[in-house]
């Protein structure tokens, strides 16, 4: 026995003195107890899903491959593009719409440059800052200007631009024949006429009441007619539209752009622009036909160019008109049904 004021023996356990001190001894106990299984559970599990995800990234590269070299496209690099794009739009268009200003010109003007570009490579003459002053008019007095006097500036630059080139050839004294001299005419009103002026009717129906709605909306349906036709033409194109001016674009991508152009047609038209459900599948359905017509279009110069796009200034998409093409066309059937449909809905 031992005396009630001896210490206790340190061959004896000390019981804990209250439950709580016990039940933190019991936890204690069965984490000292569970903790290497638990810890081989987890190394186990994560094992695991880094396997799912290399697998799944692995899976990922191995289609955006197959994508590549079907279209020759980086399919990560261009939606990051678009996203990015598609960022930039919004917020101009969204919260201050004069701030898409100079988003549309800075977008005509380096369409115009790369054309130009891509047009003197093959051998024509094209004057080059002359293009870009008469672009930049035509564009910004389409905002900031009268109707009339836009119309008044368009024939100005159309004129300034033909003069510059003939005093530019009587200048060269290069013998060179009529028939290119002509041709060389000819494309400098083109080029105004198709970069700056139909990239400056998407200011003339952003200055319009409620225009910004109009101009986001197209540009969201013509989105909407390429990427309903890259997915369908993808997964089920097998007949070609026009072999000889684009190979890859099918019958199939053509009826998926339809079934993408009416359904965002519909949507935008009553949800952003008021409009009733036949008039939205109306301007899907016209938005279809003038985005597919622009698209073959620019094909068409690029295989009399002899090149595949006009720039790599966008990765993944090509250049900046290579993304235009379909919008260019697009603002005119948009600013015709702008004025057709909105005396109804008013109405």
């Amino acid at each position: 026995m031992t005396d009630a004021s001896d210490p206790p023996r340190s061959d004896e356990p000390s019981s804990p003195q209250t439950r709580r001190e016990a039940g933190e001894a019991r936890r204690a106990a069965e984490v000292h107890d569970t903790g290497p299984a638990l810890q081989s559970h987890l190394r186990a599990a994560r094992s695991e899903l880094e396997g799912h995800v290399a697998q799944a990234r692995a899976d990922f590269e191995e289609a955006n491959e197959r994508i590549k070299e079907r279209t020759g496209r980086d399919l990560i690099v261009a939606t990051l593009i678009g996203l990015a794009i598609g960022v930039v739009l919004l917020g101009s268009l969204l919260f201050v719409k004069w701030a898409f200003v100079p988003f549309a010109v800075a977008a005509a003007m380096l369409a115009l440059f790369e054309f130009a570009r891509a047009l003197i490579a093959s051998g024509r003459r094209v004057d080059l800052i002359p293009q870009l002053i008469a672009g930049a008019v035509v564009v910004l007095s389409a905002y900031f200007v009268d109707s009339w006097l836009h119309w008044v500036l368009l024939f100005v630059a159309l004129a300034f631009v033909v003069v510059w080139r003939l005093v530019g050839q009587m200048a060269a004294h290069d013998g060179r024949v009529y028939g290119l001299v002509l041709g060389d005419v000819l494309i400098a009103t083109f080029l105004q006429l198709y970069v700056a002026f139909l990239g400056s009717l998407t200011l003339v129906l952003l200055a319009k009441d409620g225009g910004e709605w109009w101009v986001l909306s197209f540009i969201i349906v013509a989105v909407a007619v390429d990427t309903g036709a890259y997915a369908a033409g993808m997964t089920m194109g097998k007949h070609p539209m026009a072999p000889r001016i684009s190979p890859k674009k099918t019958w199939e991508g053509f009826a998926g752009a339809g079934a993408a152009a009416i359904l965002a047609g519909v949507l935008v038209g009553l949800f952003m622009l008021g409009l009733q459900w036949w008039m939205g599948a109306v301007f899907g359905i016209l938005i279809l036909a003038t985005a597919t017509v622009g698209d073959l279009g620019e094909s068409m110069i690029k295989r009399d160019l002899g090149i595949k796009d006009m720039s790599s200034w966008l990765p993944g998409h090509g250049g900046v008109l290579d993304r235009l093409d379909s919008i260019l066309l697009s603002v005119v059937a948009a600013l015709t049904l702008y004025y057709l449909f909105t005396p109804l809905v008013a109405s």
